[in-house]
């Protein structure tokens, strides 16, 4: 026959208040304040509170006869309360062990975030924190954007700190590794874009000008959009990672106390680098993408090889591609600036070098997006 024991249930837990003339309110906790027995309520003290009644200050006076987590959650929630209300709390009275896990509690503020929110829905809450955020963000971005100014500016007169081993081992990862996959997005955005042109065209037995719309839409468009699209998910991405992980292993603040500029250091070289490379990855983009057509013109639609050239040569001006290498600069701008930015803002977890990483993907083909759209409108003004 097996025995079962129980602690006895103490006395249970028990609030009284009282108010001095002083405006000041004395809380004598008596009783078992154990979670088995029940907890106490904070209600009869909020309502002291109620109809704008003055409180000056309140003590606590711990008459406990024994105690558990109960009784630090009363205190911490009757902390809270006169944090807000910017009221002096004083405890008498309580035990030795619940004095220091209280001071322990108190002793850091809650980290931003880590309680869990609730499950209302609040929109106008949602839309001022959406609005702050961005706002925080469109701020950072700017002073981002100041800083990697002046620190170009450092360069032209030769004061930048970086190591030009670093410059090369960027162009490298930038430029030559990323040309497989240039290569094949370029080859089947050109191979697609002959497809359509061409399933259209052959109602009106005009199959050669595949060459004008696979030539005009890889120099204008095609070629500078797919390249940054790329680079985004690609080195974009790898430079967040890298300054994440560098923020987590406290590399960036050993720099900065060495007197080492971290926007010198670390991102004037992965921006030359992304700059220099995607205008002539662009150029590439193009080749393939009129290989692409080619292959499909003379392939498929049984043009002949020199007709496709010289159609092309017809269709396409200098001009076209000058617009599609000034794109590329742009977009190289966008994607090194956007990948560092969130590295440099990633916090110091594993976690957070994968949020920065995402973050740096997701912003980066927004912007470009945003700025292709601007050219758009640019262009059309201006007639080009």
């Amino acid at each position: 026959m097996a025995l079962l024991w129980s602690r006895p249930r103490g006395p249970d837990p028990r609030v009284s208040i009282t108010r001095s003339d002083d405006h000041c309110l004395r809380i004598v906790l008596t009783g078992a304040w154990h979670v088995a027995d029940g907890v106490a309520s904070l209600v009869p003290i909020t309502q002291e509170f109620a109809h704008g009644n003055y409180v000056a200050g309140i003590t606590v006076d711990a008459q406990v006869e024994g105690y558990d987590s109960a009784l630090i959650a009363f205190l911490l929630k009757l902390h809270e309360i006169c944090t807000l209300g910017d009221i002096p709390l004083r405890l008498e009275g309580l035990p030795e062990g619940a004095k220091r896990l209280y001071a322990l509690a108190t002793a850091v503020p809650e980290r931003e975030g880590a309680a869990r929110s609730g499950l209302g829905f609040a929109p106008l809450t949602v839309l001022g924190k959406t609005t702050l955020r961005f706002a925080k963000q469109g701020r950072d971005g700017l002073n981002f954007l100041g800083s990697v100014t002046v620190s170009v500016l450092r360069l032209m007169r030769g004061k930048a700190q970086f190591q030009q081993r670093d410059f090369l081992l960027f162009v490298e990862e930038c430029g030559a590794q990323a040309l497989p996959i240039i290569t094949i997005v370029s080859l089947l955005v050109g191979l697609i874009l002959a497809f359509i042109g061409a399933m259209q065209l052959k109602v009106f037995g005009a199959e050669l000008y595949v060459a004008n719309l696979v030539a005009v839409a890889m120099a204008r468009e095609m070629a500078a959009l797919m390249t940054a699209i790329v680079l985004a998910g690609r080195t974009g991405a790898a430079f967040a990672a890298q300054i994440g992980a560098m923020q987590g292993n406290e590399e960036v603040d050993a720099l900065t106390t060495l007197g080492i500029s971290p926007i010198d250091f670390l991102v004037l070289p992965r921006l030359l680098a992304l700059v220099l490379m995607t205008p002539l990855l662009c150029l590439y983009a193009n080749l393939m993408g009129l290989i692409g057509g080619y292959v499909v013109s003379v392939g498929i639609l049984d043009i002949t090889g020199t007709a496709y050239i010289n159609q092309t040569m017809l269709a396409v001006k200098l001009g076209d591609f000058g617009v599609g290498l000034v794109k590329a600069f742009i977009f190289g701008i966008i994607i090194a600036s956007s990948g560092c930015l969130q590295g440099l803002r990633a916090g110091r977890s594993a976690a957070a070098v994968g949020e920065a990483t995402t973050n740096a993907v997701v912003s980066c083909i927004l912007l470009i997006i945003i700025a292709d759209g601007i050219f758009a409108v640019l262009l059309n003004l201006l007639k080009l």
